[in-house]
């Protein structure tokens, strides 16, 4: 989408994604290998009582979450006909807070909330997006929150 096309307050869910042993161990032996992101055994021994998936690891989810879902309504808009904007870089987020631990056999769902849109100052033909990210497990209870700010191609004019 366009940065014009982002109404404010609106919320997406980017989809779901099941957080299990393979997939948690497989994460942290490669990006963040501290003992209870690494084995049952040393999860139970560690401050979570269980495997527990590294905060990055469900980051790294959204990331993966949310670019699944600009793909999506990237192939709706084309389909309905509509223009399709381009996202840039990220300069940043902020406020990231891991609320409860995800143990293998969570479930996370994934949501992100328009929260402001401005033009660039320096780039006329791109804005920045501030979105609320969350992602709550399967009983409700929220996981992860984090602020994210990205620049997005603004309408051209006509």
């Amino acid at each position: 989408m366009h940065l014009e096309d982002y109404e404010v307050g609106a919320r997406a869910e980017l989809g779901s994604y099941l957080f299990t042993t393979k997939e948690i161990v497989r994460f942290a032996e490669k990006y963040d290998p501290q003992p209870f992101h690494l084995s049952e055994a040393a999860g139970l021994a560690g401050p979570f009582k269980g495997l527990a998936a590294s905060g990055w690891h469900t980051c790294a989810v959204w990331m993966k979450l949310m670019i699944a879902y600009q793909r999506r309504v990237a192939r709706e808009r084309l389909a309905a006909g509509l223009p399709v904007g381009r996202a840039g870089p990220s300069p940043g987020f902020e406020a990231l807070r891991w609320s409860v631990p995800v143990m293998a056999g969570d479930t996370l769902t994934y949501f992100s909330e328009a929260l402001a849109t401005r033009p660039s100052a320096s780039r006329p033909e791109w804005g920045l997006l501030k979105a609320l990210n969350t992602a709550v497990n399967q009983h409700g209870v929220e996981a992860l929150r984090f602020k994210s700010h990205v620049f997005v191609e603004r309408r051209p004019a006509r």
